[in-house]
């Protein structure tokens, strides 16, 4: 993938930036963070350079100014909300996060608690939490919230809930999805401390959608597409137009609750330091790209690898948390097909000349290899032995893994295990890689260019297994599917 977007400078401009945000208040900022903090893949592909734990590194250089509260809502863990990544309940992912910021070297000082109405499961978790040793606090759920602004700017309302003691001058305020309640964690944290004499401050970090690019930008509307089913929709910011002349972007939920969110600044201050939602922004990721050809380029791809994604949802369950006309609607606005998707066409082609399933992976030159089902392999398997062989500089008779190691794996499978499918998915012929490298140099050669496929692009002519999806995942290549199952003669249930 061609890099297109300057790291280093995107982590001491942002850092900077933080640091500036600070001072502009009483030496206290609540800074909320919104999107992934570890491993914000989404960026890193349509920002080639961005690395995934960009947001951790730029923290890492604040840590000493800096503790973090983890925001939960009650409600989240009463229904047993799981994130979809990972498969973990919001709860368990909360103390995930907690180890992974106090491994990273981050101070996390407490979890706050919002949504509280009593909920029987948010107290267990309270419980748990506190044998941890770790602080936990309860906001309530406010009648009238967001739009009765005298009575959620009171003592009844944000009064109520509890203040969180905080120690260090940036409290990072973040949590494990949407709608656990950031934003309402930090106005509270406002209107205690304004009781306690101190004026600080608030300011939202979400890299998208990049405020000082254009509204239908490949960028921006691919950010559209990562969120088509929340209905986020990208809107030229009219407080900033009006107040600046300036015309910048923000998305929709942003604009709607700011003459809210500037009223409760004026309730608790007197005046509110911002004048649009963009101004409450801290996001410098559209100043650190230095070609704009490669973002695009690798922005149109998310956006067709959505809709890819949402086809074979609707195909395996029946539906999609996406949106397809949405994504439909996106993809015209980018001016792309699934024929720009250049691994598509050519898995389908493979498909048609040899009557089987096939996979097409396309390689950092350019450079295109396919691979077909064979009573040995599957496609995925077939192209993953071609493309390593091709990477290794290995000739393409050579057999990598040969047909006597494959046979023991497909009697395992098939007369041990009782499945129906003697075809190697691609952990099993890792593995069978993997054994032959102790006699092999050209398996070992092989296993060494592994590293190789990191960002490469990949299309299989049918649904794949999740074990296969999850392997070249693993392996960091981008994978897409047609939305078939391949013609196994069984009509309602696909292995």
């Amino acid at each position: 993938m061609k890099t297109g977007f300057d790291n280093d400078k995107y982590l001491s401009m942002q850092s900077e930036h933080i640091r500036e945000r600070i001072a502009q208040f009483d030496n206290k900022l609540y800074l909320e963070f919104g999107g992934k903090l570890f491993d914000d893949y989404h960026a890193s592909r349509v920002l080639p350079g961005f690395l995934p734990d960009s947001k951790l590194r730029m923290l890492l250089q604040l840590k000493d100014q800096a503790e973090i509260v983890v925001v939960i809502s009650a409600e989240d863990i009463e229904s047993n909300k799981v994130r979809g990544d990972y498969g973990i309940t919001y709860d368990v992912d909360v103390l995930r996060l907690i180890d992974e910021f106090t491994s990273a070297g981050l101070y996390v000082g407490s979890v706050c608690l919002t949504k509280y109405m009593g909920q029987p499961a948010a107290d267990l978790f309270r419980k748990r939490l506190a044998d941890l040793g770790i602080k936990s606090y309860r906001h309530y759920k406010i009648a009238g919230y967001p739009s009765d602004v005298d009575h959620i700017v009171s003592d009844e309302g944000f009064g109520a809930n509890d203040y969180i003691e905080t120690e260090r001058p940036l409290v990072v305020v973040t949590a494990p999805g949407p709608g656990s309640g950031k934003m309402a964690t930090c106005l509270s944290q406002l209107y205690h401390e304004h009781k306690r004499g101190v004026s600080a401050g608030y300011a939202k970090y979400e890299t998208f959608p990049i405020w000082n690019l254009p509204l239908k930008h490949p960028v921006n509307l691919a950010y559209e597409a990562a969120t088509a089913d929340l209905n986020d929709v990208n809107m030229i910011d009219p407080f900033h137009l009006e107040a600046y002349g300036k015309t910048t972007v923000n998305y929709n939920r942003d604009i709607e609750i700011f003459p809210v969110v500037n009223a409760m600044f004026e309730l608790i201050y007197g005046e509110s330091p911002y004048k649009s939602p963009t101004d409450m922004g801290v996001n410098m990721a559209g100043n650190c790209i230095f070609d704009d050809d490669a973002c695009c380029a690798a922005s149109r791809q998310e956006i067709i690898r959505r809709y890819f994604k949402c086809l074979c949802d609707l195909k395996r369950v029946g539906e999609s948390k996406d949106d397809i006309r949405k994504l439909e609607l996106l993809m015209k606005q980018a001016g792309v097909t699934t024929a720009d998707r250049a691994v598509a066409p050519a898995a389908l082609a493979r498909e048609e000349v040899t009557g089987h399933p096939a996979f097409a992976l396309e390689l950092a030159d350019g450079r295109i290899i396919t691979g077909k089902t064979t009573d040995l392999l599957g496609a995925s398997s077939a192209a993953l032995l071609n493309a390593l062989k091709v990477l290794a500089g290995i000739d393409h008779e050579e057999k990598l893994v040969a047909p006597e190691a494959i046979e023991p794996i497909q009697v395992l499978k098939t007369k041990y295990l009782g499945g129906r499918n003697p075809r190697l998915h691609a952990d099993e012929t890792l593995t069978a890689l993997s054994a032959s490298a102790a006699t092999s140099a050209h398996a070992r050669q092989a296993l060494e260019a592994l590293s190789k496929l990191k960002d490469c692009e990949a299309h299989s002519s049918v649904l794949l297994s999740s074990v296969d999806e999850q392997i070249w995942k693993k392996l960091g290549v981008h994978l897409t599917c047609e939305p078939k199952y391949e013609e196994t003669g069984r009509r309602y249930h696909k292995h």
